[in-house]
């Protein structure tokens, strides 16, 4: 979680253990409201770390696909074609391997160019020492590649709306701790030991801003901020 959003969190449960502690009659209505925001605050907190989670997951299992695609299946496919181009001198240039990595678009795009053109030419392949396997394991590899990429996707949806709502339940609390304020202020502040521990609760610590954010988050935050 974002350290400003962290901080703020921690800060409305200090707020609300502190209201907690010195419930009177007539703020259970400010006081559920606040719990009801930090209880939707923790169940978007695990989404947002379930999407993050399942990101870097995916992205690993795609990582080892593409090795076992390019280091083995493709790379035979691309020695059966360069021993097919002594017949045919075309046949070198469309199953030719990339020497460094390409996104993943790419190879995919790649990948699936290769299997068509090996599918088209089956029979001249197979003569040249092709396994009669190769073709399914690679449609496979290549299913289960583009299965990471929307699993990705996916993830990387759950986790930014996730962190988009966590910013606006935050500007929620930010709003409802101006009618905190002011209930505290006017049940305790001649208590000047239960004052100090209500600045104490309601404040926001930490260093500043994060240096970089994206727009529409940044935007969240501010709007917050400003609330």
């Amino acid at each position: 979680m974002n350290a400003v959003l962290r901080r703020r969190f921690e800060m409305a449960e200090r707020v609300r253990d502190f209201l907690r502690a010195h419930r009177t009659e007539g703020d259970g209505t400010t006081l559920g409201r606040l719990e009801a925001l930090l209880e939707r605050a923790d169940v978007l907190a695990l989404q947002q770390r379930s999407g993050l989670v399942a990101m870097r997951a995916s992205t690993t299992r795609r990582a080892a696909v593409q090795r076992e695609l390019q280091s083995r299946l493709l790379h035979y496919l691309s020695g059966v074609a360069r021993l097919a181009a002594r017949e045919n001198a075309g046949l070198a240039v469309p199953f030719k391997l990339p020497r460094v990595r390409i996104p993943d678009l790419a190879f995919l795009s790649l990948a699936r160019g290769m299997l068509e053109k090996a599918t088209e030419l089956r029979d001249l392949f197979v003569s040249h020492g092709m396994s009669e396997r190769l073709l399914g394991d690679l449609a496979a590899a290549i299913a289960e590649f583009e299965q990471t990429l929307e699993a990705t996707r996916a993830a990387q949806r759950e986790h930014v709306g996730a962190t988009a709502d966590l910013w606006a339940v935050a500007a929620q609390i930010s709003r409802q701790m101006r009618v905190l304020d002011g209930f505290v202020r006017y049940r305790f502040w001649d208590q000047a030991e239960l004052r100090g521990a209500w600045l104490g609760a309601r404040k926001v610590g930490g260093p500043g801003r994060a240096k970089a954010e994206t727009p529409a988050v940044g935007e969240i935050r501010e709007a917050a901020e400003a609330a």
